[in-house]
């Protein structure tokens, strides 16, 4: 994967960025969030009403304040408003692996950032991150996040192909395979993006949108792979409460 600057995407930047100007001045209006972020009115509504709807702002007396899932992503006694790259950082070093963060933007899967744990560098990005969501764990989960019509559209635009020996055949297996994942439940690849490197992911949502966690690790550490993947979930489970994160249950 492709090393990206710790700018968010779409709707989750915006998001990020509402819930941070709220923590940092206590209450603010719609209008004023707006003219502070440069976001159209009419989208700052838009996003205000789903973080009230998902707990992570309050709406009182015409104003916004921090819910009781407040956006701390660093967990208690790091405050309000910590950015997704230190948390991501302090996570990786948790894991012992590179952790990344995706999304489902629109009708595409984007990797947000990504970034290395000390001595472990992030496996390089040898074929285009949005076009093989089918062999990553990362992709995988995302489209694990996706009903089944939405899942055939997606492979329409970028059709299931062999990235190595172990990649998922055919769409018709890919399916399979989405269709048994358990909600909320971790998911791992072993050597189907890349050879010499596995991945396991867990699917998240931050105001409504389709969003996951991975980690990557070589394959001669194959057989810490699912338990690496247990704990990045019940890390993530524990956040609930605390952070704009919300596990998918």
């Amino acid at each position: 994967m492709a090393p990206t600057g710790p700018t968010l995407i779409g709707s989750v930047r915006r998001a990020l960025a509402l819930l941070e100007l709220v923590a940092e001045h206590h209450e603010l209006t719609a209008k004023r969030l707006s003219r502070m972020t440069g976001v159209p009115l009419a989208t700052t509504y838009h996003l205000l009403r789903t973080l009230v709807h998902d707990g992570h702002l309050r709406h009182e007396r015409g104003t916004f304040r921090l819910g009781p899932a407040a956006p701390r992503l660093a967990g208690p006694g790091h405050g309000h408003g910590t950015r997704l790259p230190e948390w991501l950082r302090v996570l990786g070093e948790e894991l012992d692996a590179p952790v990344s963060y995706a999304v489902m933007d629109g009708d595409e899967v984007e990797l947000v950032i990504r970034v290395d744990a000390p001595g472990r560098p992030a496996a390089e990005e040898w074929a285009e991150f949005r076009a093989t969501a089918h062999a990553h764990a990362l992709g995988q989960c995302l489209l694990a996040q996706l009903d089944p019509e939405a899942r055939r559209a997606y492979l329409a635009r970028r059709p299931v192909r062999r990235l190595t020996p172990r990649t998922v055949p055919d769409e018709e297996a890919l399916m399979r395979r989405l269709a048994g994942i358990r909600r909320g439940a971790p998911v791992v690849e072993r050597e189907e993006y890349m050879l010499g490197t596995v991945c396991g992911a867990v699917p998240i949502t931050v105001g409504g949108v389709h969003s996951a966690v991975g980690f990557s690790l070589p394959v001669d550490e194959e057989d810490r792979l699912e338990e690496t993947a247990l704990r990045l979930r019940k890390r993530l489970e524990r956040a609930l409460t605390a952070h704009a994160f919300t596990v998918l249950t």
